[in-house]
């Protein structure tokens, strides 16, 4: 559990940019139940469409390796398991109680659709997991069915926020990534759901993560504009970041019902502070959510010769992290980066 993880100094890794590494996100899987059209879309992705064998996948071993560099050589402190989606890998709680044990680490958290999680969450919690993070684009049935890619699961996913919260998990994030003409009347319903509760919904502009999602700028709406929606039902005021680098700009209610939070990856890009990687299912080490492909590690990681101290692994690591320059939403936002190919949300873990 996170109170008796060690508090110890971070190593201390910086880019070229002067950034220092803190957040790993680790995708378990490249599959999911859901076909969002930001993601997934089901036009492209079929049930027949392949997705890695289980071979190609990192094995719990090999993940726990990288996350032990990660977190005694590079300054890794929060960890995060996605996907895809996560509660598909089969016996993830076992991971999950290995990855606690790695006492550098001060978080161990959890990205899903919540479709599973009902089933999962007294698991989750035992296992060592610290917080949970779900996936939800609105609380209406139809909208929900609409923006999953044809899954009726509100029910279940709603099921799986209430389990989660008998289990122990006080405060659960909610994800809703807002796209324009989709489901720009789940803002209001979503903040108005969950005022009262401990749980924060994050709402996020919609991004050109990938190639596959047919992004077009028209179709993003802002913070700003979300947040003038809520303000002009509930006003709000600012509160300042849990930490440096945190990606969501948080708001309280004036009434003292909760707060919310906004991610401005497209009107307000955060790439100077962005202290995140993230390790793909099949191995990948990956230096920006808009990677266009990473550094292998599954070669070192399934190499013949031994290296029992992984120090192979770690220079590839640190010298990856070094190198790294990636600031692509500011770019965008300057209009001086080029079009290019870039990996999907579901291969690069969210």
């Amino acid at each position: 559990m996170a109170g008796q993880r060690e508090d110890t100094k971070r190593a201390t890794v910086l880019d070229q940019f002067q950034r220092p590494l803190y957040d790993l996100r680790v995708s378990v899987t490249d599959r999911c139940n859901f076909r969002c059209d930001y993601c997934m879309p089901k036009e492209i992705y079929s049930d027949e469409r392949r997705f890695l064998k289980a071979q190609e996948l990192l094995s719990f071993d090999e993940i726990t390796r990288v996350v032990s560099v990660a977190a005694r050589d590079l300054g890794v402190r929060k960890l995060r398991l996605t996907g895809g989606e996560p509660l598909l890998r089969p016996n993830l709680t076992s991971l999950i109680a290995r990855l606690a044990e790695t006492r550098l680490l001060q978080e161990i958290t959890l990205t899903t659709n919540g479709f599973l999680l009902a089933e999962h969450a007294q698991q989750l919690k035992a296992a060592g997991l610290d917080r949970i993070t779900i996936s939800l684009d609105s609380v209406d049935a139809d909208q929900f069915v609409l923006m999953s890619g044809g899954v009726a699961g509100l029910d279940r996913v709603l099921s799986g926020i209430t389990a989660a919260t008998k289990a122990g998990f006080a405060s659960i994030k909610i994800n809703c990534v807002v796209m324009r003409g989709r489901n720009e009347d789940a803002i209001l319903a979503l903040a108005q759901r969950f005022r009262g509760t401990p749980h924060v919904v994050r709402f996020i502009e919609y991004m050109d993560v990938g190639t596959q999602n047919t992004w077009r700028a028209r179709d993003v709406v802002s913070a700003k504009d979300i947040l003038a929606r809520i303000e002009e039902r509930w006003p709000l005021e600012p509160l300042p970041a849990h930490y440096a680098g945190e990606v969501a700009r948080r708001y309280r209610y004036h009434d003292g019902a909760g707060e919310i939070g906004v991610i401005t990856s497209v009107s307000d890009p955060f790439c100077g502070q962005c202290q995140r990687a993230r390790l793909s299912a099949d191995g990948r080490l990956l230096t920006c959510l808009f990677a266009v492909d990473g550094v292998a590690l599954k070669p070192l990681l399934r190499a013949s010769d031994p290296d029992p101290e992984d120090k192979k692994l770690r220079e590839l690591m640190c010298d990856s992290w070094r190198a790294r320059s990636d600031r692509y939403s500011q770019e965008r936002k300057q209009l001086v980066h080029k079009p290019r190919r870039r990996l999907e949300m579901y291969q690069v873990g969210g």
